[in-house]
């Protein structure tokens, strides 16, 4: 709780200090990877303007093994998909049509939903 109020000069000792306590203590309540992706998550939140690498050495540890970071992760590898599936839509889904197969048949034969296929085919009428 400390974490979420301290001043911000505070926050990195603060995070420090309880990683280090929680490391070195045992803990009935919760496992300790779970209290440290909480404090992680809170620092990285409030140093949002930090890189990874600069959060990483404030708090003296590796995010990557951090839940916060492997959401994050996982946030851009659909986004990054999603993507690339939108720019192959926009490209075959005219090519498809000129050939008089049906939105319907685009869609089941590149395994996406209907509605892509027209959105792909209003974006290049």
């Amino acid at each position: 709780m400390q974490l979420t109020i301290a001043l911000e000069k505070a926050i990195a000792q603060q995070a420090r200090l309880l990683i280090q306590r929680v490391q070195l203590e045992s803990t009935d309540a919760l496992p300790k990877n779970e209290i440290i992706d909480i404090i992680t998550t809170i620092a990285v939140y409030k140093f949002s303007t930090l890189s990874r690498e600069e959060v990483e050495a404030m708090l003296g540890l590796t995010l990557q093994e951090t839940r916060v970071y492997q959401e994050a992760k996982a946030e851009g590898r659909e986004e990054g998909r999603e993507e690339r599936e939108a720019e192959m839509l926009k490209v075959t889904v005219p090519l498809l049509l000129k050939t008089g197969m049906s939105v319907e048949e685009i869609a089941q034969q590149l395994n996406v939903d209907v509605a892509s296929v027209r959105l792909a085919a209003q974006q290049n009428a």
